[in-house]
């Protein structure tokens, strides 16, 4: 492989950072010390974000969540064993394409949910019950998850959701049927929606 890229020296160092990456990588994971990996992924809602532990899928952060510092909250929050390792987040990627293909309305990945306790775990365990091309209000959430008045925590449980799109509070919306706050922003919100409803 060298022989062909011989006239183009910089594509040796393009290749061999690559090749040292993934023994790093495989290496990491024989040994039992890759404890998050990542990948992003370019979609119609921006690049993504995607963060795997060995238990499952552990956060998906828009591009304006800024990624550097979703990784830095990672490392601070779980640990500071994370590498580029594309490979283990190949199932969700591929749902993921699948989705935004219209191919799939549910997701079926083993999913960590350790970035969420106490209500908030509540509220993301009902999400995937609203299906796809619906939506419910934040009312009609709180009753479900087993707290009524709890309209305002709903609203921050879906704000702080490490799960976006796979859990799907993009299906929350205000009473009167306005979209209310989204970490991907109002206009992946509108797209996620809009895309939905017309399937």
């Amino acid at each position: 492989m060298t022989d062909i890229f011989a006239s183009f020296p910089q594509f040796d160092v393009v290749l061999d950072g690559t090749i040292r990456h993934e023994r790093l990588v495989a290496d990491a994971e024989r040994r039992g010390l890759l404890d998050i990996a990542y990948r992003t992924l370019d979609t119609p809602v921006g690049s993504l974000l995607l963060a795997a532990t060995e238990r499952g899928l552990v956060k998906v952060a828009f591009d304006r969540q800024d990624h550097d510092a979703v990784l830095a909250a990672l490392a601070a929050e779980i640990s500071p064993r994370i590498l580029r390792a594309p490979s283990r987040l190949d199932a969700v990627t591929r749902q993921l394409d699948e989705y935004f293909t219209g191919g799939r309305r549910a997701f079926d990945v083993p999913l960590d949910f350790r970035l969420a306790r106490g209500f908030r775990l509540s509220v993301l365990e009902h999400l995937p019950e609203i299906d796809y091309g619906h939506t419910e209000s934040y009312a009609q959430v709180a009753a479900a998850a087993g707290s009524p008045k709890a309209v305002r925590a709903v609203g921050t449980a879906c704000a702080l959701n490490p799960l976006p799109l796979v859990v799907p509070c993009h299906r929350v919306v205000r009473s009167d049927g306005s979209y209310g706050q989204y970490a991907g922003g109002e206009e992946a919100k509108r797209t996620l929606l809009t895309m939905e409803a017309a399937a």
